[in-house]
């Protein structure tokens, strides 16, 4: 075989190995495509993806006159960054009859997400900030007070996943 058309084809192999070694390693999932910069990677000093677990009744109701947070129950599937001290937690979502992306206003700022409404069952990826006191000093409805639930912590952003 001609020597230069071997050396040909050898660069070409290799460069077809490397091609499909790089795009097998990237992956097509929606959570895993968030770029490092994004809000749920730079907001918050938590970041997990977790299970709603349920929506206690009452817990979520529109009050367009009245802003609060409501807290909701997840399971953890995964840290993403930072660390907690349970695979439970107890989220408290700021005005949760709104959409995430409207969830913000002029008392509440920074907090956001795709996440149009809230469903038990759901999986949720979300950038979280704890203790909820330290962020938000406003009503609470919190069906789960006098049960411990360990710390309350807050949805900054929230993103379905």
């Amino acid at each position: 075989m001609n020597p230069f058309l071997l050396k040909n084809l050898t660069l070409m192999l290799l460069a077809g190995c490397i091609l499909a070694w790089v795009s097998c390693s990237k992956s097509t999932h929606p959570s895993s495509a968030i770029a490092s910069d994004s809000p749920l990677s730079t907001n918050g000093t938590i970041e997990v993806t977790a299970k709603l677990v349920e929506i206690p009744d009452g817990a979520i109701f529109k009050r367009d006159l009245y802003d609060y947070a409501t807290i909701l129950k997840y399971e953890v599937l995964k840290v993403h960054r930072g660390s907690i001290v349970s695979n439970i937690l107890y989220v408290g979502h700021y005005n949760p009859w709104k959409s995430r992306g409207a969830a913000a206003d002029k008392r509440v700022k920074g907090i956001g997400g795709n996440l149009d409404q809230f469903r038990a069952g759901q999986t949720h990826r979300m950038a979280l900030d704890v203790p909820i006191d330290d962020f938000f000093m406003g009503g609470i409805v919190n069906k789960y007070f006098g049960q411990n639930t360990g710390p309350l912590y807050w949805a900054v952003w929230t993103n379905l996943d």
